[in-house]
């Protein structure tokens, strides 16, 4: 997608490109736009290829891509292969997945509900808000694409839907009503913002070209911030027709102080999704060190 940057230093300890994959969600376009065309200096070029976060988490389980945007919930089967980079992913406060209905204070016993992945981190969250509240718990679980899940509970093809990302701001043009916020109920039990989205790299391009990526992401990062509108194209021209104040939402709630650098408080988050999801049976557990940075090959 990129060429060359003719500043990277002779004998860069990272590769002339990089293979990356990434969703077209606004979030993330405006992350790496800098990037991906070139304007971070010592940087890469990367190779871009746009993919829906299910995709992306199934590349990662076959080690098909060097650097992925994955869910945090497919960390635990991919960390041998792969090291988490602690910056240019989604975590944030009030901004988790919801579960919607046709009707409200509907009661999710033993009904239908569709999801968009079950290795996704809105699945996870669902499944632990669901032990909590859900008593005798919920019915059949179906996947289907994200942008299907609103019209088959619209039309009454399912019970109940888990969303994310821009249906937080879209749900209620399809008449449906939020019956549970699963990032409310992750907050008011763990004070921990939500885990959702990660960016991995693999270990084999070892631990200092994983720093100076690392590095590259922060700066891309920075540059969005310092210049929105220079990102604007590349996000509206993936944005799947979304309205550009959507679009800002969207950036606005999943671009934050966790995207330039996870810190402790996300750290903590990852740790306490993962670790809560194996004791529920729903993970593999995670080693002691498996989240370390920088990693070694």
């Amino acid at each position: 997608m990129s060429q060359p940057n003719p500043e990277t230093p002779a004998g860069h300890d990272l590769p002339e490109r990089l293979r990356i994959s990434y969703s077209p969600c606004p979030n993330d376009t405006f992350v790496f736009d800098a990037l991906a065309h070139g304007r971070v200096p010592g940087a890469p070029a990367l190779d871009v290829a746009f993919a829906d976060i299910d995709l992306t988490n199934g590349m990662a389980e076959r080690g098909e891509s060097d650097v992925l945007k994955v869910s945090y919930a497919v960390l635990p089967y991919v960390l041998d292969a792969y090291a988490l980079l602690p910056c240019g992913g989604a975590l944030g406060r009030g901004c988790g997945p919801l579960v919607l209905t046709k009707e409200p204070e509907s009661d999710l016993k033993g009904r239908t509900v569709a999801v968009p992945s079950e290795r996704s981190t809105a699945y996870l969250l669902f499944r632990l808000w669901a032990a909590d509240t859900v008593p005798g718990g919920v019915g059949e679980i179906v996947v289907m694409p994200f942008h299907e899940i609103m019209p088959a509970v619209r039309d009454g093809k399912v019970d109940a839907g888990l969303v994310i990302h821009e249906a937080r701001f879209t749900y209620q043009d399809y008449g449906l009503h939020k019956l549970a916020d699963m990032g409310e109920h992750w907050e008011a039990t763990t004070g921990l913002p939500i885990p959702l989205g990660a960016i991995i790299a693999k270990r084999s391009l070892g631990g200092a070209a994983l720093n100076r990526l690392a590095d590259a992401i922060r700066a891309s990062v920075r540059a969005a911030w310092d210049d929105p509108e220079a990102s604007r194209p590349y996000v509206m021209a993936h944005a799947q027709e979304m309205d550009p104040a959507v679009a800002d939402q969207h950036i606005g709630l999943y671009v934050n102080e966790f995207t330039a650098d996870l810190g402790e408080d996300g750290y903590a988050a990852v740790r306490g999704l993962l670790t809560r999801a194996a004791a529920e049976g729903l993970v593999p557990p995670l080693g002691p060190d498996a989240l370390a940075f920088p990693a070694t090959t």
